[in-house]
């Protein structure tokens, strides 16, 4: 049981830690350039994993799923503060500090896929070269997850941040209405499968193009 345990942390909750972490800091880093310094005064731009960790998300689900050998694996880290007023051109610069985050998680599933020939062409012991193999596997895979599951456009997922930048003021305002009980939304399209058929056409996609 510990081993097999163990096994799956390594292969599961490290590229979590690391898809979820730079989806945050990517975040705070672009809205810093564009004029919202709140992330970095708050000191989360930093890859120092620690002021990111929310107990529950970053730590507590992924292990619990690992637990219950749930056939996905999802997290998240604490949100990056971010201050829209603050923002130069603010409706422009939210979609680009929305975006952010996905934007990265798809770099990150690319950097994953580009070395995964690498690790197999590697000469390692065999069980550290199918471990090694598997976490970046998994690297791709859940980077691509967390890419389109926030990109649907429902607030305060970063797809809806995104959608109410783009949509003339007056659209814009009746979404951000919806955002106080958004969350319950995104729960009742999972609960429902819902967000896994509109979800899992798009993952298919990316996967099939990337590896």
């Amino acid at each position: 049981m510990f081993p097999a345990l163990l096994h799956d942390v390594l292969v599961w909750a490290i590229p979590v830690l690391v898809a979820v972490i730079l989806h945050e800091v990517a975040h705070g880093y672009v809205a810093y350039l564009l004029g919202d310094p709140t992330a970095k005064q708050a000191g989360r731009i930093t890859l120092n994993p620690i002021p990111h960790i929310d107990p529950f998300g970053t730590l507590i689900l992924p292990l619990l799923l690992i637990l219950v050998q749930s056939p996905f694996l999802f997290g998240y880290a604490r949100p990056v503060p971010v201050n829209f007023a603050r923002l130069r051109r603010p409706r422009r610069d939210m979609v680009l500090v929305a975006a952010a985050g996905p934007v990265t998680n798809l770099l990150l599933a690319a950097t994953f896929a580009l070395v995964l020939p690498i690790v197999w062409s590697a000469h390692l012991p065999t069980g550290q070269q199918s471990l090694l193999a598997q976490m970046v596997l998994r690297g791709v895979l859940i980077n691509v997850v967390l890419a389109v599951f926030n990109l649907l456009p429902v607030p305060p997922l970063d797809g809806g941040r995104v959608l109410a930048g783009l949509l003339p003021p007056m659209l814009a305002s009746l979404l951000a209405r919806i955002e106080p009980y958004g969350m319950l939304l995104v729960i009742a399209l999972v609960a429902t499968n819902a967000a896994s058929v509109v979800m899992r056409p798009l993952i298919r996609g990316l996967l099939g193009l990337l590896l």
